[in-house]
């Protein structure tokens, strides 16, 4: 009888040593660095079809036109500007997410939850990371635009320091409203859709806490963030890289993208969900990785 006690309390005590792996607040950001990385070229076509007022180029056909017009290498421009982007605005929206959801460590948030709070968090990280988007925008239409009419931003921080001094600081917060609320629903697609599928494959049974369950969430989460965004990305996209003064608000760029039909909301949608899926995948699986790898170790108190 006592052997058996003796027996309970071990188990009892390794349980209670058994670490358990947190996220650290950068993590997201670190993730989404490395993810666009990847993705970059994706990104610069979407970019250019979405700029452009009438269908002349597909993707094949305007990847050929870059690589054509100026190498290569002009896929990745504003690779700066993304790496920045994703270090201001994945970082604050991961951050946020990640420092409320873990004022409930124990229990589950439910869908509502998670997309309020996945749009909030979305919201303030898109605001912090819109100057980093508006020269990613312009460094990567650049390849577009006639050689004179070009910015040649040298790099991220350069577009910036030259918008202030060329156009005024405000001018960084050009489009900014269009991408908060293009960031709140993205982050939704992401964030929420992601614990949500994710929830729902481990409770079934059939999935582990393993790269296949990560890919197989991360996937669903890049059709829902591509599906609710993709109006809203084209706007803002074509608000931020229009001269001053062609929009006065997002009706008027509302109006002018669908003088040629409702399509031009959708302007890119292959592309972008080309460039969104796989972002969004490699993204969580880079998260995911960090966190096994890299996490605080914290060990439950005996």
């Amino acid at each position: 009888m006592m052997e058996n006690k003796k027996e309970q309390t071990k188990q009892l005590i390794t349980i209670k040593k058994e670490p358990v792996r947190l996220e650290r607040w950068y993590f997201g950001g670190l993730a989404g660095i490395l993810a666009a990385c990847c993705t970059h070229p994706l990104d610069t076509l979407k970019v250019q079809l979405q700029t452009q007022q009438r269908a002349e180029y597909g993707l094949v056909s305007m990847a050929a036109k870059v690589i054509r017009d100026d190498g290569f290498l002009a896929l990745y421009n504003g690779l700066s500007a993304s790496c920045l982007r994703q270090a201001t605005y994945t970082t604050t929206r991961f951050a946020i997410y990640g420092s409320v959801r873990s004022l409930r460590p124990n229990s589950n948030l439910n869908f509502f939850e998670k997309i309020s709070l996945a749009a909030g968090s979305g919201a303030i990280g898109a605001f912090v990371g819109a100057p980093a988007d508006l020269v990613n925008v312009r460094m990567q239409n650049d390849a577009k635009l006639p050689k004179e009419q070009r910015r040649n931003y040298k790099h991220a921080i350069d577009g910036i320091v030259r918008i202030c001094r060329e156009e005024g600081s405000k001018k960084l917060l050009n489009g900014a409203s269009m991408a908060v609320i293009r960031g709140a629903f993205v982050t939704v697609g992401q964030i929420a859709f992601y614990e949500q599928v994710k929830q729902i494959l481990l409770a079934s049974g059939y999935f582990k806490d393993n790269v296949i369950t990560h890919f197989s969430s991360s996937f669903a989460a890049g059709a829902g963030a591509t599906l609710l965004t993709m109006p809203l990305d084209v706007m803002k996209t074509r608000m931020m890289n229009a001269p001053p003064g062609t929009y006065n608000s997002l009706l008027e760029c509302f109006k002018d993208i669908i003088k040629v039909g409702p399509g031009g909301l959708f302007k890119g949608f292959i592309p972008a969900f080309i460039r969104l899926g796989p972002h969004t995948i490699l993204m969580f699986i880079f998260l995911e990785q960090l966190k096994q790898n890299f996490g605080y170790i914290k060990k439950d108190k005996q």
